[in-house]
């Protein structure tokens, strides 16, 4: 049976997943017990894990290289690691 914590973690990194469409990039949740998102840019090809840790502030998202967000703002999230993948404005 999943962890409270696992279960959360997954929660927070569905509601991205869910985002990436509208900012050109693709997401799937991936690690079975353990989640991530894998998420990339279906033109330029450059792909990330994303991981969601929990902070004394809360939620936080990280990313390669040195690419972060919070969980209070999923859509400025989207869009830092939109510029990350080399993406274009949407």
């Amino acid at each position: 049976m999943a962890s409270t914590y696992a279960e959360e973690r997954r929660t927070h990194l569905q509601a991205l997943a869910e985002l990436l469409p509208g900012h050109g990039l693709v997401g799937r949740m991936v690690g079975g017990a353990d989640p991530v998102l894998w998420a990339w840019h279906p033109r330029t090809g450059r792909q990330t894990l994303v991981f969601a840790t929990p902070t004394q502030r809360g939620w936080l998202f990280l990313w390669s290289p040195g690419g972060q967000g919070t969980t209070d703002d999923l859509e400025a999230t989207a869009q830092a690691l939109r510029a990350a993948l080399g993406a274009e404005p949407s």
